[in-house]
């Protein structure tokens, strides 16, 4: 695609980046046929390759973004199946991040979108605040379909029936590996995830300490700032990052770390991308170096030979994350690795499309959230499973909701087969609670 940028443009490093990707860009639409929103909506402007020409005109002509334009990139999932799709290689989560950010710095939303997404970026990433206000939300739940607000009503449709108590293995701690010493890791605890489901922080601690990993839970680390990052607000993604950096970095000078394992696909996917986005930063270096042993859990178990399971009776549909299969390109681990615990894995059709979650979207786009929502459920439940698994807390609240069929993380069903506890979202009448209380003491 030709460009248009000045020379003093080109001095911005952002505008460089974006100049790099357009120019990329050969026009030829095969990200059209894997866009969920462009199958859901049939607007070419709802396609890659449509926003794609709306950012260029946007930032080539440097102007202040028109409601028009923003609708349509707010209404990319960043699901990134466009960039496994992509024959040029168009790296289009930079660009989409850089338009993002763009939009936020130029443009004057309406007042209850201004107020919804400060709530959002000053509740999730924070645990304790997200907890108080998924009890609230729990209350205010009968009255969801009074709210005049389709994203209002998602928000409080979103709580889940029981809030887990707080699980102390998420506190900075060290657990120590049982019998050989294999690997020394950092495990990401994360921040939504350690109000809405506390079992899979634990069910990882437990499953990596058994195959011989030291597990670190880093002073300091918290948040990834992917929420943020994605909504545009670059300081404050920024800022919780940073402390990530140093938190994990200060580990790897003492002590070492093999690897920085995360269980939640999205944030793994973000991590990873810390070297770009701290590219022209004084932690550049820290940076760099903690995206370079950042990995998904299930790269790291890939490493750790788990231990083969005799045959279950018992079907697995893997729902495939996007984060995880586009953002990371990690498409064949998790399965394996259940194969081996001995599950039966099965896979719904058009498995390469999202589930409608991607962070924050289910809120602030809750129609066409639901119609993905919808058609990922009826493809996973025309497998007949006992179980869905799946690596991301955000795909397993949203597909949990459509379903009755139980929805676990796969290292849960992994700790299982290798002497864990049974997932607890599989047991009748169950509650959402730790299944220890401090795993640094489990047997």
């Amino acid at each position: 695609m030709k460009t248009e940028f000045t020379p003093e443009q080109l001095t911005d490093p952002a505008i460089q980046r974006s100049n790099e990707i357009l120019r990329a860009c050969v026009h030829c639409g095969f990200c059209t046929a894997t866009c969920p929103t462009y199958q859901v909506l049939g607007d070419e402007l709802d396609s890659p390759r449509g926003r794609i020409y709306l950012i260029k005109d946007m930032l080539e002509n440097d102007r202040v973004p028109d409601a028009k334009t923003v609708r349509h990139i707010d209404r990319c999932l960043s699901c990134l199946a466009c960039m496994t799709t992509c024959p040029s290689g168009v790296h289009y989560m930079h660009l989409v991040d850089h338009a993002r950010e763009y939009i936020e710095q130029r443009y004057k939303r309406p007042l209850g979108e201004r107020a919804l997404r400060w709530t959002l970026s000053k509740i999730l990433p924070y645990p304790g605040r997200f907890r108080l206000a998924l009890l609230g939300a729990k209350i205010g739940r009968p009255l969801a379909r009074f709210m005049p607000d389709p994203r209002l009503r998602a928000m409080l449709e979103m709580a889940p029936k029981q809030v887990p108590p707080v699980s102390r293995n998420d506190d900075p701690q060290t657990f120590p590996a049982r019998g050989a010493h294999r690997m020394r890791v950092a495990l990401m605890t994360g921040c939504a995830q350690r109000a809405l489901n506390t079992d899979i922080n634990d069910a990882t601690i437990r499953l990596l300490t058994r195959l011989g990993c030291e597990v670190v839970v880093a002073r300091g680390a918290g948040c990834c700032g992917a929420l943020t990052h994605h909504m545009g607000k670059t300081d404050e993604s920024h800022r919780t990052a940073a402390r990530n950096i140093r938190a994990w970095h200060s580990e790897m000078q003492n002590g070492g770390l093999d690897a920085i394992v995360i269980n939640t696909s999205g944030c793994g996917t973000t991590v990873k991308d810390y070297g770009h986005m701290f590219r022209n930063d004084a932690l550049a270096e820290q940076a760099a170096a903690v995206s370079g042993i950042a990995m998904d859990v299930s790269e790291v178990l890939m490493k750790l030979d788990l231990p083969e399971g005799e045959a279950r009776d018992l079907t697995v549909a893997y729902h495939a994350a996007c984060s995880l299969q586009h953002g990371q390109q990690i498409k064949t681990y998790p399965k394996d690795l259940l194969k081996r615990a001995g599950f039966a894995v099965v896979e719904p059709a058009d498995s390469h499309l999202c589930c409608g979650s991607a962070g924050t979207y289910n809120l602030m786009q809750p129609e066409i959230s639901g119609q993905l929502k919808a058609r990922k459920v009826r493809t996973l439940e025309a497998r007949n499973p006992d179980v869905i698994a799946a690596g991301n807390i955000g795909c397993m609240m949203q597909i949990g909701s459509g379903t009755d069929t139980p929805v676990v993380h796969t290292v849960e069903l992994l700790d299982w087969a290798t002497g864990g506890p049974r997932p607890p979202a599989m047991r009748p009448g169950h509650n959402t609670g730790p299944q220890v209380p401090n795993l640094r003491n489990a047997p």
